[in-house]
């Protein structure tokens, strides 16, 4: 199993981002955001942040746009061509290295996974997440800069992962034995409330892990045991769904911590509920779910 200073985890401490900031291939992605205001990670990314730093938008550096009926989700995954030439825009090649973050203490500590989990699909091994993110980086004696970095363009070649990726039909025709699970908020998932998306509840079999449980109370993630107890899902294959593919992603990098890398063993649905849902035919189950592989830890 990995844990935070193994050199396998996908973790990096803001000790370790510190002490190689200076470091010619080292790359920093701030992705701090808010779904409810999305004006909010830019501004304050603009009054502080990591020196060196690139603010990576969600909306706009790591999704792609908005289809037609809703089909691939509120945030669908971008061209890869796309991520990539942009990635090459602001200095991103194939040699770096790139520690992303974000602010955990805000209550949405799930950007930075979300960018971490993108470069992986495009088959990109060097990419971490600050743990603990901004706070952390506070904490340990970091010094805010206000200015924007200015890196040559590079080129990334991406080599996508295919793998990574559930689609709605894999859910819908998943194996025996395959763990569902859906990452939202225990009330999301019962269908007691339903603040985005069309419909209220949740893919019929799916367990509920929600992805803030990655995250001790101090915004750092737990480590690979209380990772592995709390997702319960052994060696199981496990497809992981959110909202709209982007809050799943912290259990995708916790099931890594764990020991379970990205692959098919440990895959995203990347439309997640908000393209389940896009189409009416499809089925919805609220409530809780008995579990077969016991109760939740």
């Amino acid at each position: 199993m990995t844990s935070p200073t193994s050199p396998e985890s996908p973790l990096k401490s803001a000790e370790w981002l510190l002490s190689h900031l200076a470091d010619p291939l080292v790359r920093v992605l701030d992705c701090r955001y808010a779904l409810n205001d999305p004006l909010v990670g830019r501004i304050a990314y603009l009054e502080g942040h990591v020196p060196g730093a690139i603010y990576a938008d969600l909306e706009t550096d790591l999704s792609g746009p908005v289809q037609p009926h809703g089909a691939g989700g509120r945030h669908p995954l971008p061209d890869p061509a796309t991520l990539a030439a942009w990635l090459g825009s602001v200095g991103i090649g194939n040699d770096s290295v790139v520690v992303a973050y974000d602010d955990p203490s805000t209550g949405q500590g799930f950007y930075a996974a979300r960018a971490w989990w993108l470069l992986r699909w495009l088959g990109h091994p060097r990419v971490y997440v600050l743990d603990g993110g901004w706070p952390a980086f506070l904490a340990a004696g970091g010094q805010p800069g206000t200015a924007e970095p200015d890196f040559a363009p590079t080129t990334f070649t991406p080599d996508v992962q295919p793998d990574m990726v559930a689609t709605a039909e894999d859910v819908a025709g998943r194996e025996a034995g395959t763990l569902l699970i859906d990452s939202r908020a225990p009330n999301r998932y019962r269908g007691e409330v339903e603040p985005l998306d069309r419909k209220a509840g949740h893919i019929p079999g799916a367990v509920n892990r929600e992805w803030a449980g990655a995250l001790d109370e101090g915004g750092h993630w737990r480590d690979a045991g209380a990772q592995a107890a709390r997702l319960n899902a052994g060696d199981a294959s496990t497809i992981t769904y959110c909202g709209s593919g982007v809050s799943a992603t912290p259990n995708l990098l916790a099931r890594e911590l764990a020991g379970v890398p990205l692959g098919p063993q440990n895959r995203l649905y990347a439309g997640s509920w908000s393209d389940w849902v896009s189409e009416g035919a499809r089925p919805v189950a609220t409530g809780e779910e008995a579990e077969a592989r016991g109760p939740k830890p």
